[in-house]
């Protein structure tokens, strides 16, 4: 993505924290899916390349909290149309009247995968 500087799973970390600006890294494991250690890995990465920051959380000193930077909300907008490019072509193998209920289907498993997690950590 955006020329190959970006791969998938940061794209997905830049969008999960543009709309949670401030997320701990442990809650952005839990947005995201992706595990622990890969996630440590990717937000490492990122932060050499000016994409995030990070600074420790006032709840948990041992934690972080994430945000974009300049550069991060840029290469994000810059990545946007790539990503709905590739969403298009993935829905255009369904007919037309499909992908709304594919869409809504799949905001139905996640919704509900989210209230697995939450209960399972009561």
């Amino acid at each position: 993505m955006a020329g190959g500087d970006l791969t998938p799973r940061q794209f997905a970390v830049l969008v999960t924290v543009s709309q949670n600006e401030g997320l701990s890294q442990t809650d952005l494991v839990d947005k995201t899916g992706i595990d622990r250690s890969t996630l440590a890995d990717i937000v490492r990465r990122m932060l050499k390349k000016s994409l995030l920051q990070r600074r420790r959380t006032k709840e948990d000193a041992r934690a972080y909290a994430v945000k974009l930077t300049d550069e991060g909300w840029r290469v994000l907008k810059n990545a946007e149309p790539m990503a709905k490019r590739v969403d298009d072509r993935i829905l255009a193998v369904l007919p037309t009247a499909q992908r709304d209920r594919f869409i809504s289907d799949l905001n139905t498993i996640v919704q509900s995968l989210n209230q697995i997690d939450a209960d399972l950590k009561k």
